[in-house]
């Protein structure tokens, strides 16, 4: 995709993959450029989220980004903490994810999945304020929904490999099989 295009996709907003009561709501940080021109949700080359969904086990096989509309089958769902398109999410300001922040509870208690799964912890901390927060499962719960902060499947986020991912990922897998 040539430069001007992705520049033409900054601010676009990329509707969510969400249908009520999923097992796992998937909440990325937001769009970045390709995934906004595209209309595909971790759209970029070298984003390992499609990869490490199916190495946890989430789908049988895995999934290219133009097949997102296939999640709800699988019980899955993406959204994202804020709305528009950046290049970095290092662009968005704090009000911007305290915002998302309040608007994913909302949503969340609308739609009622079974795990809200934050890719991300420094999103996370920074639109729940939570300061403390870690990868893993969280105390905190939206209704009756549970929480749990994943590594971010960014190419850049380098101090987790894939394989390593695809296991914490399949820590969730398992607590979101479970009756």
């Amino acid at each position: 995709m040539r430069p001007e295009e992705l520049e033409a996709a900054r601010d676009r907003v990329l509707p969510d993959v969400v249908a009520d009561r999923l097992r796992v709501l998937f909440c990325g940080i937001n769009p970045g450029l390709m995934s906004a021109a595209t209309g595909h949700h971790f759209a970029r080359p070298g984003n390992r989220f499609w990869p490490v969904l199916h190495l946890s086990g989430f789908t049988p096989r895995q999934l290219a980004p133009a097949e997102q509309d296939e999640l709800p089958a699988y019980g899955l769902g993406i959204t994202n903490v804020a709305a528009r398109a950046t290049a970095r999410a290092d662009e968005l300001s704090a009000a911007e994810y305290q915002e998302g922040g309040r608007l994913l509870a909302a949503k969340v208690i609308r739609l009622r999945p079974r795990w809200l799964a934050v890719v991300g912890v420094t999103a996370y901390r920074a639109a729940f304020d939570d300061r403390k927060a870690r990868i893993g499962p969280q105390q905190r719960t939206i209704g009756d929904t549970r929480i749990w902060v994943l590594p971010n499947p960014s190419g850049l986020n380098a101090h987790w490999s894939t394989a390593a991912m695809a296991e914490e990922y399949g820590r969730l897998r398992a607590e979101a099989e479970r009756p």
